[in-house]
């Protein structure tokens, strides 16, 4: 898959999601590793949600992760807390925000659910 293949399929999965009963604010940049390795953001601002491919510079934390590993973060198949203590998943920045990311693959896989 090239960047812009992963871009795409992610903000696909992502924005199927409803998160307006979400309130405050949650900005995540995405740096994918490997070969098709690239950067875009995640921002969730009171109930709306943003995937942007550039990266974020006032953001609450950063993932460092694969493609593959990023793509079953955001449709559910991989717990992100697993993914992380596995070393799957690197985190900088806020903890605490980079667990509120859960809230927008809850809302993902309940979304999946409804189909």
């Amino acid at each position: 898959m090239t960047y812009e293949e992963i871009f795409n399929k992610s903000k696909e999965i992502i924005m199927q999601s409803d998160v307006s009963d979400i309130p405050g604010h949650l900005a995540v940049q995405i740096n994918i590793t490997g070969e098709s390795e690239g950067a875009f953001y995640v921002e969730l601002k009171n109930g709306t949600l943003h995937v942007e491919p550039y990266e974020y510079y006032d953001r609450d934390c950063k993932f460092i992760v694969s493609a593959k590993d990023f793509l079953k973060l955001v449709d559910g198949s991989l717990n992100a807390v697993f993914a992380y203590t596995t070393g799957k998943l690197k985190v900088e920045g806020n903890l605490e925000k980079a667990l509120e990311f859960q809230k927008i693959v809850n809302a993902v896989k309940a979304k999946q659910k409804k189909k």
